[in-house]
C-alpha cells in the first residue's frame, strides 16, 4: 500500500509557496490531503483497448453516471436545446419553461428515428421521417394518419427522459431512472467551488477534437503533472511540475484535485533568473503580453500576480484587487468523474470533458472550454458555438485557444504513442507512480466499482 507524501517530493510545496504569496490563497486551497492507502498494482491495460471492456463501460458507466451536457446559457429560452450523444445513446437536452430544463430520448416512438441531429430552438419535436410529433412537455400532439393508429393509447406515448440537474451554470445527465441524485454524486465539489462562481461565467470558446485513443488516455494525460518536463519543456521556467499538489479525500469517490504553481520555477530549474520567469511566461500566454512587467523589489509571482488582476478585472468590468495570488496564476484542476475536468481560479478558466468516440474504444472525443466572467451589466458575448476539429487537425487550428492548443498538441502526438505502444505491449498492466499519479489510481478504483455493479 502506498505512503502519504514522499519524502523526496521536491521543494518548496504549493502550501510554502502559498505561505509567500502578497493575496493570499482562499481556505479551500490551503487544505492538503494526499492519498492513503492506494493500491500500487497495475492498472490493467485492456481497458484501453477492449471491445468487450468498452461495451461493459456503456452499460455500467456511461448508463449509470451523472455528464456534463451543456452550459445553462447555451438554452436561455423556451425551445432553446442541445443533443448530447454518448455512444449509442442520445439526448435532446431542452429548456420547456423558464426555470425547467428536460431530457428526451432522441429516438422517435413510431420507427426509431433521430428527432433531433443539432441544437437550435423548436416549438415542438417532429419526426423527419413521417411527422409524429410531440411538444416540449413530451408528449404525443400529432399522428400522421391517425386513422391507421388506433392502437396506439396516446397517454402511453410519451417520449422517454433521463435525468437532469444543474450545478454551477452546467447542465447533467443521468439515463439512470434510480440513479443518486445530483447533489450528492457531486459530493465536496460545490463547496469547493463557492469561491470560484463558475455559475458567473459565460463559455467564450469550445473546440472539439477526434482524439488517436482511448477516452481514458486522454483524460489522464490532463490530471497529472509528471509528464511535463519530457512533453512541455518550454514551461519549466514559470511552472511548478514535481512539486504539485495532488489531492484525493477519504471516502470522496467522484472527485478529485491537483494543484501547479506559476510563476515560480520548477524545481528542476530552481536557479532561473527572475527575469526569465517573466520573459517565458509572457512568450507562452499572450495573456501577460503588453507593457513590462517590472519585478524590482518583488519576486516574479507577484508581479505577475498583479498583471493578472489587472487584466482580469479589465475585462470582466469587475474589481480583482482582492483576487488571491492562487486565483490569478495557478492551475486549479477538479476531475468529476467519469469525464468532466473543470478548474478553478480566474487565470486559466478552463473546462474539459473526455467522451469515447461514438463505438469506437480507441479513439475518442476531448472538448475545451473556456469560461469567462460575464460582465456586470450582461455586455459579454453569447456563448461560443462549438468548432470541430478532425483527427488530424491540429488543436492549433483553434485561434481562439491561445497558448493552450500547443500543450493540447504535445499531448495529442504522445497519445497517439501511447494508444498504439498499448497494443503492442505484452506487459498486461500499467504501472503508475504512488504520488504523482494517485488521481489516475484513484479514478480507477472508482471505474472498477462502477464495472462491478457498484457506484465508486
Amino acid at each position: 500500500m502506498s505512503a502519504a507524501i514522499p519524502a523526496g517530493r521536491p521543494a518548496p510545496s504549493v502550501q510554502q509557496v502559498y505561505d509567500r504569496d502578497t493575496n493570499p490563497a482562499p481556505a479551500v486551497l490551503r487544505a492538503e490531503s494526499p492519498a492513503t492507502g492506494q493500491s500500487t498494482a497495475d492498472v490493467s491495460a485492456e481497458r484501453y483497448f477492449s471491445k468487450d471492456w468498452h461495451d461493459r463501460e456503456v452499460e455500467q458507466v456511461w448508463r449509470r453516471t451523472w455528464q456534463l451536457a451543456c452550459r445553462i446559457e447555451e438554452i436561455p429560452n423556451v425551445g432553446d436545446h442541445v443533443v448530447y450523444d454518448i455512444v449509442h445513446d442520445s439526448l435532446i437536452v431542452v429548456r420547456t419553461g423558464p426555470t425547467e430544463i428536460r431530457a428526451y430520448v432522441n429516438s422517435c416512438l413510431h420507427r426509431g428515428t433521430r428527432l433531433r441531429d443539432s441544437g437550435g430552438c423548436v416549438k415542438a419535436l417532429r419526426c423527419p421521417f413521417h411527422g409524429f410529433t410531440w411538444n416540449l412537455d413530451g408528449k404525443l400532439t400529432v399522428i400522421p394518419g391517425g386513422w391507421d393508429f388506433a392502437h396506439i393509447d396516446r397517454h402511453d406515448f410519451n417520449l422517454p427522459e433521463a435525468k437532469v440537474g444543474t450545478w454551477a451554470g452546467f447542465v447533467f445527465v443521468n439515463l439512470d431512472p434510480t440513479c443518486e441524485p445530483l447533489e450528492t454524486y457531486l459530493e465536496i465539489l460545490p463547496e469547493h467551488f463557492n469561491a470560484f462562481r463558475l455559475e458567473d461565467r459565460y463559455k467564450a470558446a469550445h473546440v472539439a477534437k477526434i482524439m488517436p485513443c482511448n477516452w481514458k488516455l486522454a483524460l489522464e494525460a490532463f490530471i497529472e503533472a509528471y509528464h511535463v518536463p519530457c512533453a512541455h519543456p518550454q514551461v519549466m521556467a514559470y511552472y511548478g511540475d514535481e512539486n504539485t499538489q495532488y489531492d484525493v479525500w477519504p471516502g470522496v469517490r467522484h472527485v478529485s484535485r491537483m494543484i501547479s504553481v506559476q510563476g515560480v520555477p520548477s524545481p528542476a530549474r530552481a536557479n532561473t533568473p527572475d527575469d526569465v520567469v517573466v520573459e517565458h511566461m509572457r512568450r507562452d500566454m499572450p495573456f501577460f503580453a503588453g507593457k513590462p512587467i517590472d519585478t524590482n523589489g518583488t519576486t516574479p509571482r507577484a508581479a505577475l500576480a498583479a498583471r493578472a488582476r489587472e487584466k482580469i478585472g479589465k475585462s470582466s468590468g469587475t474589481d480583482m484587487s482582492a483576487l488571491s495570488d492562487a486565483e490569478s496564476l495557478d492551475l486549479i484542476e477538479y476531475l468529476l468523474f467519469p469525464n468532466m475536468v473543470p478548474w478553478g481560479g480566474q487565470s486559466l478558466p478552463i473546462t474539459y470533458r473526455f467522451r469515447p468516440n461514438g463505438d469506437d474504444p480507441e479513439t475518442c472525443i476531448m472538448e475545451i472550454m473556456f469560461l469567462f466572467a460575464k460582465a456586470p451589466d450582461g455586455s459579454h458575448p453569447k456563448p461560443a458555438e462549438i468548432t470541430w476539429l478532425g483527427i488530424d487537425e491540429p488543436w492549433a487550428t483553434a485561434k481562439e485557444l491561445g497558448s493552450a492548443a500547443m500543450v493540447a498538441d504535445q499531448d495529442t502526438d504522445n497519445l497517439k504513442r501511447i494508444q498504439r505502444g498499448l497494443r503492442a505491449s505484452k506487459k498486461p498492466g500499467v504501472t503508475l507512480a504512488a504520488y504523482q499519479e494517485s488521481r489516475i489510481r484513484h479514478y480507477h478504483a472508482t471505474l472498477d466499482s462502477y464495472m462491478a455493479g457498484g457506484n465508486g
